[in-house]
């Protein structure tokens, strides 16, 4: 999911960071909670959320608020990619995505580093549901 630092952690002394994120069909970060704030704007297309468990359509022009350790999740929804403005504050997810970048090359093998930058980040993924066996 391609980002796009519009402002990080180093302009604003670790106040807040913002980015642009571009979020195609169907993907998107799985259930998670992170120590700081959240907000999400949605520029063009729409994003399907699980906020604290509940599901949130959100389109062009809508807005979500995260409170820091609020279990979210969040995946595109339009068939072209939605494109997304995200506010953190204070601005450690510019951090955890700038290490992401660069630890995270060979796609899908490299995805098992990510929980561990996360933990270094303050994110924390919620475990995967256990299926129940028929």
């Amino acid at each position: 999911m391609p980002l796009r630092f519009l402002c990080d952690s180093r302009e604003t002394g670790g106040a807040w960071s913002l980015f642009e994120e571009e979020v195609p069909l169907g993907m998107g970060p799985p259930p998670h909670r992170h120590d700081w704030d959240e907000a999400y704007y949605i520029l063009d297309g729409e994003v399907d959320f699980e906020i604290d468990g509940d599901p949130i359509r959100s389109k062009a022009g809508d807005f979500n608020y995260l409170p820091r350790n609020t279990v979210h999740a969040f995946k595109g929804a339009s068939r072209a990619p939605a494109h997304v403005l995200i506010f953190a504050a204070p601005a450690h997810a510019s951090e955890f995505f700038e290490e992401v970048n660069a630890e995270v090359r060979n796609i899908p093998n490299d995805l098992t580093k990510v929980p561990e930058i996360g933990r270094r980040h303050g994110i924390h993924f919620m475990p995967a549901p256990v299926s129940a066996s028929t």
